[in-house]
């Protein structure tokens, strides 16, 4: 394979724990074609920032009590939820009110809103909150709460805030885990509860994550499965999941992170700040 940088090796190093739990520098050695002294410095320079704990011939992922930093989610499949959130985009229509989560792929949907006007953006996550404010004409509204610092969100009784306030029109949400049985699932119960806060008010529900998210377990449940508008995904979805989800009657839109996309939300203006640029 191509040679590969020090940044790639170390998201490839951190992808492969997040999946199996440990890796071997044997086996990086040989799929990244460097040295076995190289990989051990990659591991080394992940150790000292505690995103790992080195073991003889390997390491080891570092147990986390929930979902990871932000900044740490935000490099994981970046070009798939940068696909993702560009479908997600065009579903959205000058004069909406939607609601986003707090998770990276509603981030980079944030990112691709930027100018769609007029717009109405509910979310309880302070980036996306504090993006849209600096670099779009929307609207921001954010229910009040307790602060996350991990995921850098507002959690609480976000439905005192929203209850009797009139409907959503679409609500976009990022998800750790997802089962037929018991739906849409986060890692927290207090990321949960405020998820399912929001999608009570809003009459479409979409779910957006790569598909990494497949195998994943997740311990809190935010909404159902029959509550679900649309799942959005990329093309990694194993058949089988995509099969079941439809015959469950959920509608697929599947993309593939190789293929640009335009964007495709009509009637959208220039970006109102000097720093937000333009995507081919």
């Amino acid at each position: 394979m191509a040679s590969l940088t020090e940044f790639d090796r170390e998201q490839a190093i951190l992808l492969e724990l997040d999946e199996n739990g440990r890796v071997e520098v044997g086996a990086l050695s040989t799929r990244f074609g460097v040295s076995t002294v190289t990989i051990r410095k990659d591991l080394e320079g992940l150790e000292r920032r505690s995103m790992l704990r080195r073991i003889r011939g390997g390491a080891l992922v570092v147990p986390r009590s929930d979902e990871g930093a932000f900044d740490f989610r935000h490099r994981v499949a970046p070009k798939a939820k940068r696909a993702i959130a560009r479908r997600a985009a065009s579903l959205v229509r000058p004069g909406d009110v939607i609601a986003m989560d707090s998770s990276t792929t509603c981030f980079y949907l944030a990112e691709e809103l930027v100018d769609v006007q007029p717009l109405t953006v509910i979310t309880n996550g302070l980036r996306h909150s504090a993006f849209l404010l600096a670099n779009s004409r929307a609207m921001v509204i954010m229910p009040g709460g307790v602060l996350r610092r991990a995921s850098e969100s507002m959690v609480g009784f976000l439905s005192d805030v929203l209850v009797g306030r009139g409907r959503v029109d679409k609500g976009f949400f990022g998800l750790v885990g997802l089962s037929l049985e018991r739906g849409l699932l986060d890692i927290t119960p207090e990321e949960a509860h405020a998820k399912a806060a929001l999608v009570d008010a809003c009459r479409e529900v979409y779910a957006l994550f790569d598909s990494s998210k497949i195998e994943r377990f997740g311990t809190h449940a935010f909404t159902t499965a029959d509550r679900v508008t649309r799942l959005i995904s990329d093309t990694g979805v194993p058949k089988e999941v995509h099969r079941q989800w439809t015959k469950a009657g959920v509608t697929w839109d599947l993309v593939d992170p190789d293929v640009a996309e335009p964007r495709s939300a009509p009637a959208r203006l220039a970006p109102v700040h000097p720093t937000v640029r333009r995507r081919a």
